[in-house]
């Protein structure tokens, strides 16, 4: 995926993934061209997660682990591997990614969900139902 950075640098070389730029996901002014978050947006509200380094780095191991994984399918693939051991590479990699999701889950509803529920932000509950109900299909 292409850093902010990069995308100020060359608009030119986009790809499919561009509509994951920080730049298309928030107005202009949440992120600066260095791909960093500001505090200074006055057109949304942007939340902030606040997970402790260890939590962020252990997510951070787990989905490079799991980065690592769909680029070793992806070799399987161009080296014409048999299609069973890509399958169950597959698998492995869905298997991750929902214990990745959990853990975030687990984090959200501990830190995000109460931290709003206390505030007096009760919509928060529906919004967190959405996101189950996406994670369990």
């Amino acid at each position: 995926m292409l850093q902010a950075s990069e995308y100020y640098k060359d608009k030119n070389n986009l790809s499919f993934q561009d509509n994951l730029l920080p730049s298309k996901l928030y107005p202009i002014g949440v992120y600066d061209k260095g791909g960093e978050m500001t505090d200074d947006c006055e057109v949304c509200d942007v939340r902030h997660a606040h997970h402790s380094d260890q939590f962020k780095n252990d997510m951070k191991n787990r989905l490079s682990r799991i980065e690592g994984q769909v680029r070793g399918i992806n070799r399987m693939i161009q080296e014409d591997v048999y299609c069973d051991d890509i399958l169950n590479q597959i698998a492995a990699v869905q298997n991750a990614l929902i214990s990745a999701g959990e853990m975030l889950l687990d984090a959200h509803i501990k830190s995000c969900i109460v931290e709003n529920i206390q505030s007096g932000k009760l919509e928060v509950v529906d919004e967190l139902m959405v996101t189950i109900k996406k994670l369990i299909r």
